[in-house]
């Protein structure tokens, strides 16, 4: 009997076009390539320019992971040209259409899959993705949502009901916390509850969720969680810690930071938080 060859596992990613979110998925893709993991994630082509170099150097390390470019409908969308991100839009707007037009990837991302070798195994998505849930049920592969935000963060979203009235604890969760509607985002329009909607359709069809934290920082929180999720929830975080290379760390941030932490006068940090 001859040996059975090893089965190879190609995972497709799809970071949200925002700074937050595509930074963490590109470290998930170099954690998962370290572990023989096929990577390709498609973006756009500016937000690829940012993550470019540090995929450059995972490559020549021997890293299997490959970055499709997609052009973006400025048009279709009705966005400013060169808006491919949520902190380039001129204003605030325009986050609420800028949400909805990554839908519009959808079609050229069909297109391009076929030619992809060997055939996907796996979706990873941000859940501002919602529509990658149709790529997995086509392709008959899992879809797991990962999100940048902790477990704490993802429990209170999934137990959170306020009255309209004072201040009032979160149900269900290990701790007492206390919040008040007023400090709670809304949906400001019908098509941004619509959108919300189809993040929590996609994410119930998914097979699980992977969170950048790690258990012993939120212990309860991410025991609660997992129960949540029927036990398929992992924490593979803190991410960052796969950057070794000075440079890998130095292109995680804008150069302004760093213009900005030289300057001569004194700095004042201020951290506004919504939990009381």
């Amino acid at each position: 009997m001859g040996i059975q060859a090893k089965e190879l596992h190609h995972f497709i990613l799809f970071p949200f076009l925002a700074q937050g979110h595509l930074i963490p998925m590109v470290d998930i893709s170099r954690m998962l390539a370290q572990r023989g993991v096929i990577i390709t994630i498609f973006t756009t082509t500016q937000n690829a320019t940012r993550v470019q170099g540090v995929l450059n150097r995972a490559k020549q390390v021997g890293l299997s992971i490959n970055l499709i470019q997609l052009n973006f409908p400025y048009v279709e969308a009705g966005l400013p040209q060169g808006c491919e991100s949520l902190d380039a839009l001129p204003s605030p707007d325009l986050g609420e259409k800028f949400f909805g037009s990554t839908s519009l990837l959808q079609k050229p991302v069909e297109t391009m899959i076929p030619e992809l070798t060997p055939p996907p195994t796996c979706v990873i998505s941000d859940p501002y993705m919602p529509w990658t849930i149709n790529i997995a049920r086509k392709l008959n592969i899992p879809r797991i949502v990962f999100h940048a935000r902790c477990n704490f963060f993802q429990l209170c979203s999934h137990l959170l009901c306020v009255p309209e009235t004072e201040y009032i604890g979160i149900p269900g969760l290990p701790d007492r916390i206390d919040v008040m509607k007023a400090q709670l985002p809304e949906p400001r329009t019908s098509e941004m509850k619509e959108f919300q909607e189809q993040m929590k359709e996609a994410e119930m069809g998914s097979y699980g969720v992977i969170i950048n934290s790690f258990e012993e920082l939120e212990p309860s929180y991410v025991k609660e969680y997992k129960k949540m999720k029927n036990g398929k929830l992992w924490c593979v975080g803190p991410a960052s810690l796969c950057n070794k290379n000075e440079l890998d760390n130095a292109e995680r941030v804008d150069r302004a930071c760093f213009r900005f932490g030289s300057l001569k006068q004194t700095i004042h940090l201020g951290c506004k938080g919504l939990w009381k």
